[in-house]
């Protein structure tokens, strides 16, 4: 899964954002880029996030920004990559709603979009990766976590 977001381009390390709705916006760069999802996809996110609050959070630093299937917005099924440096806070008064991890969803087609939410969150339950992911730096860290943690994994369920 690391390595689809490294030859998607679907990545974006950044230090600092000010504000959780720049961090959405910032989430879906990589899908915008090549079309997976259109310029107003990050804003049914935030709509979403404003209205229900910060339900995208699924562990401590760790973002799955999302919107509705079959959103409007979304033409393909992908998941893209961010890690922000200072973590950004959804809730100031609860630091266990901050993220520096996030793993946007587009998503179109249900049977994808299953097999991609089963394989993250596979990944996001091996605490050492999730650890090492909040030190990556770069596309070829993810790449080294890719070797250390799934290879061998992912050929055995393949």
């Amino acid at each position: 899964m690391l390595r689809e977001f490294v030859e998607k381009k679907h990545y974006l390390f950044i230090d600092h954002v000010d504000t959780w709705q720049d961090a959405i916006r910032m989430s879906c760069v990589s899908l915008i880029a090549d079309g997976t999802v259109e310029q107003g996809y990050p804003e049914e996110i935030v709509r979403c996030v404003t209205k229900y609050g910060p339900y995208i959070i699924i562990m401590p630093m760790v973002a799955m920004p999302h919107s509705s299937e079959n959103a409007k917005g979304v033409n393909k099924t992908s998941i893209g990559f961010m890690k922000v440096e200072d973590p950004v806070h959804f809730d100031p008064e609860d630091p266990e709603k901050d993220a520096k991890l996030f793993f946007t969803l587009a998503a179109c087609d249900p049977s994808q979009h299953m097999d991609n939410m089963a394989r993250l969150s596979e990944m996001l339950c091996n605490e050492e990766l999730v650890n090492e992911l909040l030190e990556a730096k770069s596309p070829e860290d993810l790449l080294k976590l890719q070797e250390k943690y799934l290879d061998n994994h992912e050929n055995t369920n393949n």
